[in-house]
């Protein structure tokens, strides 16, 4: 029978071989005692197993608070597996599988889900993005090279008609990607259709005017019915990107939106830090960005390179790459998304982040990169084509950048950062 494996960093005061296997119970046929009805043959029908277990170290306390404690806490990897007819290719019963009961185990005084093997019926039973790169580029024209972007800032206080504003400067700069910022979806002081309305109209006129409809994603995020009204609303004005806080909405609103969209999908992941961390708790992206594909994400960000956050260079290219690689190691459709950077962004790390993927399909969102750029905001866009041209061929900015130009005020006037990738 066709079997779903994770992979468990775990810590336990019970020793990691019986501590894999009550998770392996949780998480299937059994409970905190021995149950008359589960027979062998059901366990071995439907209960979990435990693949592997490898011991990586001790220690004489506890990293998280644990009712259960011991003289020592084992840490280790552990690997399960379960059938797939416990829950069939069900996104939400996987995730209450994966990453349900199992993290308040008093068996557990650490508990991180670090990767999840899934069969091909997963892939094709789930939709995946309807556009990823090719189709982000054809909504654009034809768009060649990453797309340079950028976020309305201030994130909360402007108006629709003090957005629009902003947006007219950003597109008469040649920006290719404008985002709401997770925090402005349909507020009283900026409501999502006065807000769709008012950018649009400056979005249209720009196409008609030059034949470059950059994308335009409007926080759609909301109830399941108010997103599929705040669709209507998009095609009505021809927007042609939906941002979705994927944490906010779950799993069930992603895919209700991409059941519904005739639009790109960019999956932000606000709240990522509460899942990612804690090195002895909750989830790797790599597990999460699976599931937001076959959801139907087109875009999903991965934060940046020398970032204003905590995650490592390292941590950011895994996760970077990861949604460039098929959904499943054993076939059917790979269902391909395209990663956003974006955070401390600027002329420094494009370089950098076209190597560690190999190509150009990615979005590069820059606030501060573009809007403190002492020429102005067409200056900062124009640094950042010049940055991507000169990753493309192989040159290092500061021998590609020609005296007084956009590009060379930029190497001036943002610090190089100190990059940490192990390799690229």
């Amino acid at each position: 029978m066709t079997r779903i494996t994770a992979t468990y960093d775990i810590e336990t005061p019970s020793g990691i071989a019986h501590a894999a296997a009550v998770l392996a119970g949780e998480q299937s046929t059994g409970t905190f005692v021995r149950l008359a009805s589960e027979t062998d043959e059901l366990r071995e029908r439907s209960g979990a197993r435990v693949e592997s277990v490898t011991l990586t170290g001790a220690s004489k306390t506890p990293s998280l608070p644990s009712r259960k404690t011991g003289e020592k806490y084992e840490r280790g990897l552990v690997t399960i597996s379960w059938p797939i007819g416990n829950f069939g290719t069900s996104l939400p019963t996987l995730m209450s599988t994966l990453a349900g009961n199992l993290f308040e185990l008093a068996e557990l005084s650490a508990i991180r889900l670090i990767d999840v093997d899934l069969p091909e019926q997963f892939a094709r039973d789930h939709p995946g993005p309807q556009f990823g790169a090719e189709g982000t580029r054809t909504f654009m024209g034809d768009h060649k090279g990453p797309l340079i972007g950028t976020i309305i800032k201030p994130s909360i206080g402007f108006t629709p008609e003090e957005t629009a504003d902003l947006v007219k400067i950003l597109v008469t700069a040649g920006i290719d990607f404008i985002k709401d910022d997770e925090l402005q979806a349909n507020g009283p002081d900026c409501p999502f259709q006065d807000r769709l309305n008012a950018v649009m109209r400056v979005i249209n006129d720009h196409a008609d005017r030059t034949g470059k409809k950059v994308l335009y994603a409007v926080n759609i995020s909301d109830e399941i019915d108010q997103m599929w009204r705040n669709l209507d609303a998009m095609d009505r004005t021809g927007a042609t990107c939906a941002m979705v806080c994927v944490n906010s909405v779950g799993l069930t609103g992603l895919r209700a939106v991409r059941d519904r969209s005739k639009a790109l999908i960019h999956g932000h992941r606000a709240g990522w830090g509460l899942l990612s961390r804690s090195p002895d708790i909750g989830i790797d992206f790599g597990v999460m960005q699976k599931l937001w594909r076959l959801a139907g994400a087109d875009h999903l960000h991965v934060n940046g390179l020398a970032n204003k956050f905590t995650e490592s260079d390292d941590t950011v290219a895994r996760a970077a790459r990861s949604v460039q690689q098929p959904i499943s190691n054993n076939g059917g459709p790979a269902h391909i998304a395209m990663p956003v950077y974006s955070s401390g962004q600027t002329v420094w790390q494009v370089d950098p982040a076209r190597k560690l993927l190999g190509n150009d399909d990615f979005i590069y969102c820059a606030g501060g990169g573009i809007m403190s750029h002492p020429g102005g905001v067409a200056d900062g866009v124009k640094s950042l084509r010049g940055a991507a041209e000169a990753a493309r061929l192989g040159v290092p900015l500061e021998e590609f950048a020609a005296p007084n130009s956009p590009l060379r005020k930029a190497i001036e006037t943002f610090q190089k950062p100190n990059l940490t990738l192990s390799n690229l």
